[in-house]
């Protein structure tokens, strides 16, 4: 079911770049492009075929029946889509974007006979641009991969490539994929930046005593701002519970603290929530089988996901998965 394509980037920095370099660390051939005369100098100098034309780029990824990988911010997905529907309207396309449902319409309504496979790896870095990237990024992260009924065949191509890159591939649909990165990204950058503002409203005294905690809490609010604004505002719609739950839990801390003094029902429900996380990680896990080939491998697949299973390998038409 899976070929080993070529891989044409679009978009150099962190996460772009980290493809590029992974794709070719696996052996395939790769080349990419991006607006940024920086990253594209970088790149190059790095000894990477990049350039600052996409479109010339894109015409290579049609003759070469290459995957294409869109690592842009959501705000250029438009104009970046409109080049793909120009110049390589029935690709093998892919997104590394923090958000799937916007992403999934754009391309449905732009790019319709693309064979769109959403995917968002979870890895990153404060830092960005072509310098901040690594081939071993991905190594041992989550790389959601969105799956719908039908042919398979594009998402165990765009599975193999997370799997080159060294990352295991977690199923899911765009939907449940939203709500879940609302919760465990977004909402934190949020909560980030909230926090960093208030430490710095405490003046000269309070930056020079933050330590640990505070650098810790705060970060990503150190991320490039156009980034995590583009991030937390295209995830809107499943951003705004997550708020909302956070500031329940902060009103009733509040609440608690005014009335009786205690803050101990708060710390300890985040005391086992990071708990969870750790055991969680710590779980032995069971292996199984799916055979993309099935009636019902698509289901499997979401199913595995939701349980936090992630595919581990793929032998033809077989996916190895721990859950």
């Amino acid at each position: 079911m899976t070929r080993v394509r070529d891989v044409c980037v679009v978009g150099l920095g962190l996460i772009g770049g980290s493809v590029l370099r992974a794709a070719a660390r696996a052996g395939r051939k790769v080349w990419g492009a991006a607006e940024a005369p920086e990253d594209v100098a970088a790149a190059t100098a790095d000894g990477f075929d990049v350039h600052t034309d996409v479109d010339a780029a894109l015409r290579r990824a049609a003759e070469r029946d290459a995957i294409v990988v869109l690592a842009v911010p959501l705000t250029a997905i438009d104009a970046v889509l409109g080049a793909v529907a120009e110049h390589a309207p029935r690709c093998v396309l892919t997104d590394v974007t923090s958000v799937k449902g916007p992403v999934a319409e754009r391309v449905s309504r732009l790019v319709p006979d693309a064979a769109f496979v959403g995917g968002h790896p979870m890895a990153g870095a404060t830092r960005s641009g072509w310098a901040a990237g690594d081939a071993a990024l991905f190594d041992g992260a989550a790389w959601v991969l969105c799956t719908a009924d039908g042919d398979l065949t594009p998402w165990a191509e765009i599975a193999r490539l997370a799997l080159d890159a060294g990352a295991h591939v977690v199923p899911t649909s765009a939907t449940e994929h939203d709500a879940a990165v609302a919760r465990i990204s977004h909402l934190p950058h949020v909560l980030s930046a909230v926090l960093a503002t208030v430490g710095a409203q405490g003046g000269p005294l309070a930056m020079a005593l933050a330590a640990g905690s505070y650098t810790d809490g705060t970060r990503v609010a150190g991320g490039r701002p156009e980034l995590t604004t583009a991030m937390t505002e295209g995830n809107r719609e499943a951003l705004l519970p997550a708020i909302d739950e956070a500031l329940g839990l902060l009103g009733a801390a509040r609440g608690a603290l005014a009335s009786t003094g205690s803050l101990r029902a708060t710390i300890m429900s985040g005391h086992q929530g990071a708990n969870e996380l750790a055991r969680n990680r710590a779980r032995e896990r069971a292996e199984i089988r799916i055979d993309l080939a099935g009636p019902e491998a698509a289901h499997a697949l979401r199913t595995l996901g939701a349980q936090g299973g992630r595919v581990t390998a793929l032998d033809g038409t077989v996916a190895t998965a721990a859950v």
